[in-house]
């Protein structure tokens, strides 16, 4: 483990590594669950998706672990499968079997734009305030996750002021998207869930702040203990045979290799007249892929030195090597049978408890790979006892900010989008996208436009592109 892994080269151990590995897991280990449900609405075989989740997930972070000997932990990601179910399949109209080999073809651009140091110049032709702001931008987004996965908020929406998306007659599995017309608000604190994220909020204040060897995952397991005795979790309900692992096999067998079959890319490029849509939908995944994990790798990365974003040192090597990873696990994911593979912003729980390196990965790999066989067990962990360690690490990540001039609006105003939209939007890319954007606006608008890098105007078009296709499709 020592001279694989380079522990001590780290300033790491085993037992930090293993603690780090374990509380990655269970912060992402809902997506066992949430995406199987979420991509099922169009027509997969849930348990099929099930296996195919673990099968992403373990193939890129095992990538992470030997390859890149990073502590960073992949999976299916949340907001690219709700882009593959509610946009590509419901609302464009494509079949799952065409969405999949979309995101196998994105795969295939993310190992061209690797390969050909495309991503290289993509990476230093960001402005240092943007990093910063991308690194604190992660952090509010973290927060904004945990906060809301421990229930702390209500959303009010006004009548007529949303559209409800999804297929059949259960309504309980449609998709309701509301305008600006909804309001957040704090809940009420009568719910035992709630009330058991508030306490385990203050229990992981006090053990990150005590400094307690192993706190975040103490934290977890404290946090998890008091769910029990509250009733937030009832063992009684655990099935052990709902989700065997012949009845998962035997569905993976309807989604697997699908996307490269005749129902996948071969009727995704049937239709001559179809080409325009395809492209922009491929656009559309690749763009938020490619800058979901980029910004993941730099925000968490950068600031505790294991990865770096520019230089020909081993910390930019390491960042190529992530994205490596990252393809790999999207490819051998959608080959699978699931939605785009990324690199998980839950991730920092991790390295908020000590991983810096591949160790953490592998151990993220052993469970995923063992939750096959216990997958009801992993449901006895719930989001309030993950939910107050993405909080604290989110505030540890707003540090950040003062390496931002706030006193130069120039560098001000781009830096406050890129941070503010990601949590606002729920979305990385859409951050990185308004900072991109609002900079190279500041830059024209102070004569200075020569000063914005070629590959920033051409990610500038990109991003407009992406969004003219989201208004018209």
């Amino acid at each position: 483990m020592e001279k694989f892994f380079k522990l001590k080269e780290h300033g790491t151990d085993v037992r930090t590594e293993v603690t780090a590995g374990l509380t990655t897991f269970f912060a992402m280990s809902y997506i066992l669950f949430v995406n199987p449900s979420m991509l099922a609405q169009t027509g997969m075989p849930a348990q099929g998706v099930f296996l195919a989740t673990i099968i992403g997930a373990v193939a890129g972070t095992l990538m992470m672990a030997f390859y890149a000997n990073l502590p960073y932990a992949q999976a299916p990601g949340m907001g690219l499968n709700a882009f593959f179910t509610y946009t590509v399949v419901f609302s464009l109209g494509y079949t799952w079997q065409e969405a999949l080999a979309m995101v196998f073809l994105c795969g295939v651009i993310s190992l061209i734009i690797t390969v050909t140091k495309v991503r290289k110049m993509i990476i230093e032709s960001i402005p240092t305030a943007l990093k910063s702001a991308i690194s604190a931008g992660i952090g509010i987004f973290l927060a904004y996750v945990g906060i809301k996965n421990a229930g702390f908020l209500k959303f009010a929406i006004d009548p007529g002021t949303y559209t409800v998306s999804g297929k059949g007659a259960d309504m309980a599995q449609a998709s309701i998207t509301a305008s600006s017309a909804a309001t957040p608000g704090l809940v009420a604190f009568n719910n035992p869930t709630v009330i058991v994220g508030l306490i385990g909020l203050a229990v992981a204040i006090f053990f990150i702040v005590k400094g307690i060897r192993g706190g975040v995952l103490l934290s977890i397991v404290v946090t998890t203990v008091i769910a029990i005795f509250a009733g937030v979790v009832d063992l009684g309900s655990i099935d052990w045979h709902a989700a065997s692992l012949t009845a998962s096999i035997k569905d993976l067998g309807q989604v697997f290799g699908v996307a490269l079959g005749s129902k996948g890319l071969g009727s995704l490029f049937s239709d001559v007249s179809r080409l325009p849509g395809v492209f922009m939908a491929i656009l559309a995944f690749s763009l938020t892929d490619i800058f979901d994990t980029i910004g993941t790798l730099i925000g968490t990365g950068e600031k505790v030195g294991i990865i770096a974003s520019t230089g020909d040192n081993n910390e930019s090597k390491a960042l190529d090597r992530a994205l490596y990873s990252d393809l790999v696990g999207t490819s051998i994911g959608a080959i699978a049978g699931t939605s785009n593979v990324t690199t998980y912003i839950e991730s920092a729980a991790g390295i908020g408890a000590g991983g810096r390196t591949g160790l953490t990965a592998l151990v993220v790999a052993v469970f995923f790979a063992i939750s096959s066989f216990f997958s009801p067990l992993v449901s006895i962990v719930p989001s309030a006892a993950t939910a107050p360690i993405l909080i604290i690490v989110g505030v540890m990540m707003l540090s950040n900010l003062k390496s931002v001039d706030w006193e130069d609006l120039s560098e001000a105003i781009p830096a406050f989008f890129t941070s503010i939209f990601m949590g606002f939007s729920y979305s990385i890319t859409y951050g990185i996208a308004a900072g991109f954007l609002t900079y190279t606006l500041v830059k024209i608008i102070k004569g200075q436009a020569k000063d914005v890098h070629l590959v920033m105007w051409i990610l500038d078009i990109l991003f407009i592109l992406n969004f003219i296709s989201m208004a018209v499709l």
